[in-house]
């Protein structure tokens, strides 16, 4: 029996229909991803699955005695600090140690002769209760509550915030620590990398490799997608389907069935247009019966509904003015922030340049300074020491993390134009560009949904045309959709770019070198994101050899064969796909180009768009090789 059943599932707020008619079954040791583009219904489903949300309509079943490990986007305070909360996991076993207490003086006053029970009976409880506690593993439940915490990032100050005056960021690793220690046999998450840094990323992917635990997952983190869960459920438009495999699985799945169904509609709707045509040419003439038999066979056809693609921002290329070659430079710097007297030093920084039209993400575990890396550089926190250069023609754009700039008093239109004075239609039509449409341009900015913020955050600085993009989480509140047309317009802006983000796909596709965060200080690195996770395990594989106390038992270098064998790494085989992809597009832009030099009898443009097709061609050979092999 599956552990969550449900049949005809519907949900509506108001007159507003989020699903309707949804199936599903969710069986033991399952691990499902949910996706779908922001508002679709995924957290009310969520909801549903774990008893916070009655449906309209529909039935749900649950297996007797099941425990859900639930962890919200946005956590509720509660009354105590952020370790009680987690401490919540162990009711049972807090419970079980006052009763061990209050048994254990009950035994106390009966040898006294002082209690009003019977001794052997307080002995059979207590090693009873005993029993219980060392069987849950309450010798140890502190220490696993510590190594757990510490995992997600909660030191033990942190620990001791009362959880009403903790971030949502806090809030919510506290939750998923409780949820992760609770044991449960269904692990239900809504978005749970949104406030863990790499490494706590990284952590969270080996620890549900491990449990046993059923997991349902809503995430827009697609390489997290791609670890943990072996079927997708994509609910989108009212509707829930269900594709077998990891996530890149997925996307080829429905971009074939998407062409498909394509194809079959335009074929259904020739046909029928043609028959139309018919019923409407004969409908009073000599083939008149003939014609009502066709109208009778249309209206009982069973029609093929047109594909319904994501709705995503849609902007064109961003162009920038030029700068000098070098953008920005640090000399000396030292980063932290000033308490009244006391300095408190977070980074002390090599003397650091951005080229122009580089892509640097910097990366680093949270709270070791990025952010304030970024504030001191412009000029919005004073260095400790040390200055920060900008270049010539330099204009920067900042997208800011906590998006606590946006004017909550006035309208998306209204705030959009303070940014930028343009004509009524024509902002608009630009807010359009990033899903404001109609009557949303009205909406006010504080009631906004994070990802409406983000969207209209993104907005007010396109429309400034900076060169210079600084951005700090720019996808968080981002749908998968939109976090590849992000990404697009990114990979086509010729300007530079300094970036956060935990989005680990994000930055493997964007960033070309890294700026390292850690230890107090900071470590370029030129190359790519893979690239560096591929060094830090060449590292690792170093350390572990050398402190290897038997230096000749050492490990057998990998065979061709076994390499083939190996577990693929999902970044890597995409960005190499995404490579092939641009080579191919490029080899068909150069056929085109040199068929036109060719017509138009340019030698000089065919001799040197023929060096350029042939240097492309060895190139896509030499990547299909690396891809085959």
């Amino acid at each position: 029996m599956p552990l969550v059943s449900a049949s005809d599932l519907s949900v509506s707020y108001g007159t507003d229909l989020i699903f309707e008619n949804l199936n599903l079954d969710i069986h033991e040791h399952a691990r499902i991803g949910i996706v779908g583009p922001n508002g679709g219904g995924k957290t009310s489903l969520l909801r549903v699955i774990v008893k916070e949300l009655e449906p309209n309509a529909g039935r749900v079943q649950w297996s007797r005695g099941l425990r859900v490990g639930y962890v919200s986007q946005a956590p509720t305070p509660s009354d105590g600090t952020l370790n009680d909360e987690i401490a919540e996991a162990f009711h049972r076993l807090r419970s079980l140690e006052q009763g061990l207490e209050a048994s254990a003086l009950e035994l106390e006053r009966a040898a006294n002769g002082d209690g009003n029970r019977d001794q052997a009976e307080v002995e059979e409880r207590y090693a009873t209760q005993l029993s219980e506690y060392e069987a849950l593993g309450g010798y140890t439940y502190e220490n696993d509550m510590e190594r757990m915490a510490e995992a997600l990032g909660l030191g033990r100050e942190v620990l001791e915030t009362p959880s009403s005056s903790a971030s949502g960021g806090e809030r919510t690793r506290a939750a998923l620590a409780c949820a992760l220690l609770s044991r449960p046999d269904l692990l239900v998450l809504d978005e749970p990398t949104n406030h863990l840094d790499l490494n706590g990323v990284t952590w969270l992917e080996g620890f549900l490799d491990k449990i046993p635990s059923a997991v349902v997952v809503v995430s827009h983190d697609r390489y997290f997608l791609e670890r943990t869960i072996d079927q997708v459920w994509e609910l989108d438009h009212g509707r829930l389907e269900t594709f077998p495999g990891k996530y890149a699985a997925y996307r080829e799945l429905r971009e074939e069935r998407i062409r498909r169904q394509a194809q079959e509609y335009k074929q259904q709707q020739e046909y029928i247009a043609k028959e139309e045509a018919f019923i409407r040419r004969y409908r009073a003439g000599q083939k008149a019966m003939q014609a009502r038999g066709r109208e009778t066979r249309l209206q009982r056809l069973e029609r093929v509904q047109r594909p319904e693609r994501d709705t995503a921002i849609a902007i064109g290329g961003l162009s920038a003015s030029r700068t000098g070659q070098v953008v920005l430079s640090t000399r000396g710097l030292e980063v932290g922030f000033v308490e009244g007297e006391t300095q408190t030093r977070l980074l002390s920084v090599p003397d650091l340049k951005l080229e122009r039209g580089s892509r640097t993400a910097l990366i680093g575990d949270n709270g070791v300074g990025k952010t304030t890396l970024i504030k001191t550089i412009l000029g919005l926190t004073p260095p400790l020491g040390g200055s920060v250069d900008l270049g010539h023609n330099v204009t920067v754009g900042y997208y800011r993390q906590g998006l606590e700039d946006l004017p909550d008093d006035s309208t998306v239109l209204e705030a959009f134009l303070d940014v930028r004075n343009m004509p009524f239609g024509e902002a608009r039509s630009y807010l359009a560009h990033f899903l404001f449409q109609g009557e949303d341009v009205f909406k006010q900015v504080g009631s906004c949904s994070g990802g409406e913020r983000s969207r209209l955050a993104l907005a007010c600085l396109m429309t400034t045309k900076p060169n210079l993009l600084i951005l700090d989480e720019p996808t968080t509140h981002f749908d998968i959709p939109s976090r590849e047309a992000l990404e697009q317009v990114l990979l086509g802006y010729d300007g530079t770019i300094l970036l956060v983000s935990h989005d680990r796909h994000f930055v493997s596709l964007l960033a070309e070198s890294l700026w390292v965060v850690g230890r107090g200080t900071v470590t370029p690195f030129r190359g790519t994101f893979a690239e560096w996770i591929e060094s830090q395990s060449e590292a690792a594989k170093e350390t572990s050899q050398h402190e290897d106390s038997r230096p000749a038992r050492r490990a057998p270098r990998e065979s061709n064969s076994s390499k083939k064998t190996s577990r693929p790494n999902p970044m890597r085989e995409e960005l190499m796909l995404q490579a092939i992809a641009k080579l191919e597009a490029r080899m068909a832009e150069l056929e085109g180009q040199l068929e036109t030099a060719s017509q138009e009898q340019d030698l000089v443009a065919v001799a040197r768009l023929g060096q350029e097709y042939d240097e492309t061609q060895a190139e896509l050979e030499q990547r299909l090789k690396e891809w085959g092999g």
